[in-house]
């Protein structure tokens, strides 16, 4: 399958210029990850896909149990914000970012991990997982004209 680099940096701009959170602005985490990402961050896309709304409603039970801040709290957590999908009404949309790969594994291996999973599977929904480093340093100047700071 290919995927023209246009369309995903399209639609990942058009999903963080128009955030449609469960909750409102007050649930999303104060400070943006601009302003405490790491040179090497790792963003971890992950698209949540269920039926009959049931992504909807595992972001709901995240936020309400405490599980998605906890984990916002966590060491080396730069950002753990849920996204709606304006096309695809079934799939959630993750954008979590660490500091390193060691926050990630301490990440993975905390006890939250487990309630996590659980309501993946209460919900039955199947992810499909995107990585990527950050490498903001390397961004060509022609590519700078684009971006409103």
């Amino acid at each position: 399958m290919s995927i023209r680099i246009s369309t995903i940096i399209g639609a990942l701009a058009m999903l963080l210029a128009c955030p449609m959170s469960i909750y409102a602005q007050s649930h999303v985490t104060t400070t943006t990850m601009t302003n405490k990402q790491t040179s090497k961050a790792i963003t971890v896309n992950l698209y949540y896909q269920g039926s009959n709304g049931s992504a909807r409603k595992f972001v709901e039970e995240m936020e309400r149990s405490g599980i998605a801040d906890s984990i916002r709290q966590e060491k080396g957590n730069l950002r753990y914000d849920y996204f709606l999908s304006l096309s695809d009404p079934e799939t959630v949309l993750l954008i979590d970012s660490w500091s390193s790969q060691e926050a990630i594994d301490s990440h993975h291996a905390s006890p939250m991990m487990k309630s996590l999973a659980r309501l993946r599977e209460k919900y039955d929904l199947h992810m499909k997982v995107e990585r990527y480093i950050n490498d903001t340093s390397s961004m060509p100047a022609a590519d700078e004209h684009f971006i409103r700071r």
